[in-house]
């Protein structure tokens, strides 16, 4: 199974972006996906996570401004983030979480 993020970029304080990892395989569907994010010179922490069935979940400093989804059919999760800020810049990385598997990452930068 790979992970293959994209969507990453630079980004004004107060702008959006759409993160996409993409899942090889058959197993897509069954998986709890998440994404992480790491932050120059700090630990990877977790950004939000989504459930085989959809539920999702977000650490509060995004909450209200960062949305998981999942399309099962496309083997895709995505992350919308919006109203982005300084701090939110980092490498984004995408996690399959019953089989630990990880993307290679993208850098996201909030910058004026």
């Amino acid at each position: 199974v790979q992970l293959v993020e994209s969507g990453g970029g630079v980004v004004r304080p107060g702008g959006s972006l759409r993160l996409s990892c993409a899942v090889s395989g058959n197993i897509f569907s069954v998986l709890t996906m998440g994404w992480y994010r790491q932050a120059p010179g700090k630990e990877r922490e977790w950004v939000a996570s989504i459930t085989r069935g959809g539920s999702p979940s977000d650490t509060d400093s995004v909450k209200g401004r960062f949305t998981i989804s999942r399309d099962d059919a496309k083997r895709t999760v995505f992350l919308e983030m919006s109203n982005m800020r300084p701090e939110d810049t980092g490498v984004y990385y995408c996690n399959a979480v019953q089989i630990d598997g990880w993307g290679q990452g993208t850098q996201v930068t909030v910058s004026s």
